[in-house]
């Protein structure tokens, strides 16, 4: 049992180990939130703090708001680390756990500020929208799903 929780330990800490180290990064580097630095011609940095879930959508405002986000992400985590301990496929493990520690990440902002820190910012538009900034927690849960989604559609495919 010990050797089948150090992968998707490994990885959970990992990707809170990685967010959160360049989250306090950004905040000691960024004291001035509009201070915006553009590494690449298609990558910017900047502080912005999110209220919401992914992308600012549900923003949360109010107390049972934030505390509702927490416990939301808390059960999806918790049926996830269900669905590992159910799995040998090493490679949902791994996404799964990538979810998973992205989840934590942000959780951990939410308890700590109230908002999740976001510093990643793609100066995109599409339609007249902008791409909102993101983290690396974010950028976790979005590859971890997305290679579930193409790993489930590759084995439907066989």
């Amino acid at each position: 049992m010990k050797n089948r929780l150090l992968l998707p330990l490994l990885v959970v800490s990992l990707v809170v180990l990685i967010d959160q180290l360049t989250k306090a990064w950004i905040l000691y580097e960024f004291e001035n939130p509009e201070l915006v630095r553009h590494i690449l011609p298609l990558l910017d940095i900047v502080l912005t703090w999110n209220k919401g879930i992914g992308f600012g959508f549900l923003k949360a405002n109010e107390l049972w708001q934030k505390v509702a986000l927490i416990m939301i992400a808390t059960g999806i985590s918790a049926i996830l680390g269900v669905w590992i301990s159910k799995t040998t496929d090493k490679f949902q493990i791994i996404c799964l756990s990538m979810i998973i520690g992205g989840a934590i990440g942000n959780v951990i902002d939410r308890l700590r500020f109230g908002a999740v820190v976001d510093f990643i910012f793609v100066p995109v538009y599409i339609l007249g929208y902008r791409f909102p900034a993101f983290n690396i927690a974010d950028s976790a849960i979005t590859v971890g799903v997305c290679l579930l989604l193409i790993e489930s559609y590759m084995r439907k495919k066989k």
